[in-house]
């Protein structure tokens, strides 16, 4: 069973960073698509990043260059590095793992951005 676990999320004041944490059991995303998504309440889940197997990112256009997507192979974990945040940011932050048909979610981080 393939379970993520994120981590990172907090409290931050507007222009402040964070980054989070979606650790895999297993060596899985070296291999496979994975993304971050995110929550507000009140509205739909929407993306917010990507990375295929071959390190190409994807960007919502409301987080580029903003937020960077990366992974590190070696500790089975991908990252979410998310710079000059604004309140329009707070949510809850989900990571996906694309694994052939099937897809694994974690169970979230929130992150919330004081103004």
């Amino acid at each position: 069973q393939v379970q993520l676990v994120e981590s990172g999320g907090g409290l931050v004041q507007t222009g402040g960073s964070l980054r989070l944490s979606c650790a895999a059991s297993g060596s899985l995303f070296s291999n496979n698509f994975v993304a971050w998504y995110r929550q507000a309440p009140g509205k739909q889940r929407e993306l917010v990043a990507s990375i295929t197997s071959s390190g190409s990112t994807n960007y919502a256009d409301s987080v580029k260059e903003r937020f960077t997507i990366s992974r590190d192979n070696a500790k089975n974990t991908v990252y979410l590095q998310m710079d000059s945040l604004k309140p329009e940011d707070t949510a809850a932050y989900y990571c996906k793992l694309v694994v052939g048909w099937r897809t694994y979610w974690g169970q979230g981080t929130q992150v919330t951005v004081s103004s």
